[in-house]
């Protein structure tokens, strides 16, 4: 059952509490005065609605009650402020006077447990906290002093929670999955008589002999890598043709339950769960395997594996020396501002994100139509961008703001001169904007697994931001 409010927030534990103790600090009193606003919250509302037209739920008002929205919405923005894991959050909260008044607990009442909020967090996705910032700037523009008259925008990596990836490790990785979860497949469904070798340990062999071999820094040494990857990719090879007769077993084995269900006799949840998890790590491990092959060909290997747990992860060179390589996702981070003033700050639109390393111009179609859902394209004056945009794909993507484009480093810009180096100068900022996110509301890893788990993560670290920035701005008299 959906549960916006939490009802009674004040207990008699907190009405003999001390002022200075109930009192909210200035910032998280700004920001609790945004979000008790009813039009921040009529987004989830919408979200559950349209899990009820889609049938996923019979009814918002059926079953047992979530926690309160108003909480969770804080809860997850104090999440992304502060940095903290979920254990870690409610923890935080639990022993704080002012963290508990924020998000509306009463002191008699326990934190909502951190599995909870998890699971509530991948259950709404991104649209739905990405609709909560539009509301965020239309109200901000509508109700605050602020007209967002230029645009600034740049693209950064929000690097996957991986390790660094190698191919005999990878190959290690996907025949321990392997094995692991065809032997749980083999334990939970006696008709199965397929049996899968464990090679984990002959496979962590060969990764230490391969690590004594790169010691040597010789061409005999890179002879002995490829050997031995290509010995631990025959491994892999040989464990996915076992569970292969593994999961063909048990898929004949759960159709012969379906036909006698009538007799009461089913699949039970876990069993489907781990058919389709053998389902899902198969592929995955043969494209390792391929890659290997690939790789000792000489041959160019497109949308590379990095990772057995998340796909979507990919390899992005941007150029930095430190990291000169990154494994993530590419997020397009577009700011708008008031003015082109040195120390510009803005609120941020839902990013752009997509699998891979698109260029700049392939990812602003998703930022255009950002701009058109919250109607702020119509005020725009100008567009500051890196030069990694081209002038007459970006000028006609923008055509419908009437915003002037400047491009940095084109000599095709129009204006003074001393426009155009202030306009440089704000462009610079965006640069100062990344940092900002991935040092402050935890834009520099996504915790969550996959393309979905990036765009919820980079959805609540955005919506935070804007919360504190608007939290800021002066009210309308």
């Amino acid at each position: 059952m959906l549960r916006i409010e939490a009802g009674q927030t004040c207990s008699l534990f907190d009405v003999v509490l001390p002022q200075r103790l109930r009192q909210l600090p200035a910032d998280l009193a700004a920001i609790d005065q945004l979000l008790m606003e009813d039009k921040m919250l009529e987004p989830l509302r919408a979200h559950w609605q349209k899990e009820v037209e889609a049938g996923q739920i019979k009814s918002a008002s059926w079953g047992r009650p979530t926690i309160s929205m108003q909480a969770y919405v804080r809860l997850m923005v104090l999440k992304h402020r502060y940095g903290w894991g979920y254990e870690s959050l409610a923890k935080e909260v639990s022993d704080s006077l002012h963290l508990r008044q924020f998000c509306g607990i009463p002191l008699h009442e326990e934190v909502p447990d951190e599995s909870t909020v998890r699971k509530l967090t991948k259950r709404l996705g991104s649209e739905a906290v990405n609709e909560l910032s539009r509301s965020l700037i239309k109200m901000a523009t509508s109700e605050r002093r602020i007209r967002l008259r230029a645009m600034r925008c740049d693209s950064t990596v929000v690097e996957a929670d991986v390790k660094y990836p190698t191919d005999i490790g990878l190959v290690g990785n996907a025949v321990r999955v392997l094995v692991r979860t065809a032997k749980k497949l083999v334990a939970q469904l006696p008709e199965v008589t397929a049996k899968v070798r464990d090679r984990g340990r002959a496979v962590q062999t060969l990764m230490r002999t391969l690590s004594r071999a790169l010691r040597r820094r010789s061409g005999d040494a890179k002879t002995e890598v490829e050997r031995l990857t290509t010995e631990a990719a025959n491994r892999l090879r040989a464990t996915v043709r076992e569970a292969k007769r593994v999961l063909d077993q048990a898929k004949q084995a759960i159709e012969k339950m379906c036909l006698r269900s009538e007799f009461g006799e089913t699949a039970t949840r876990l069993q489907q769960r781990l058919v389709a998890e053998l389902e899902k790590f198969l592929p995955r491990a043969e494209r390792v395997r391929e890659q290997v092959r690939l790789r000792f060909a000489n041959e160019k290997i497109k949308d590379r594996l990095v990772s057995m747990f998340d796909p979507d992860a990919r390899p992005i060179r941007k150029g930095k020396l430190s990291t000169p390589t990154q494994f993530g996702s590419l997020v397009q981070v577009t700011e708008l501002t008031a003015n082109t003033k040195r120390g510009a700050r803005g609120l941020l639109l839902p990013a752009t994100i997509q699998v891979g390393n698109p260029t700049e111009n392939e990812l602003l179609p998703g930022t255009v139509a950002q701009l058109e859902l919250i109607d702020a394209g119509s005020n725009l004056k100008v567009a500051a961008l890196d030069g990694g945009f081209t002038l007459n794909a970006t000028r006609q993507a923008l055509a419908g703001t009437g915003a002037e484009v400047f491009i940095v480093g084109s000599k095709k810009n129009s204006g003074s001169r001393r426009g155009q180096c202030r306009l440089a100068r704000y462009r610079v900022g965006a640069e100062g904007r990344i940092s900002h996110l991935k040092r402050g509301y935890g834009l520099r890893r996504s915790r969550l697994k996959g393309e979905a788990g990036v765009q919820t993560w980079t959805a609540w670290a955005f919506l935070a931001y804007n919360l504190h920035t608007a939290a800021a701005l002066p009210t309308r008299k």
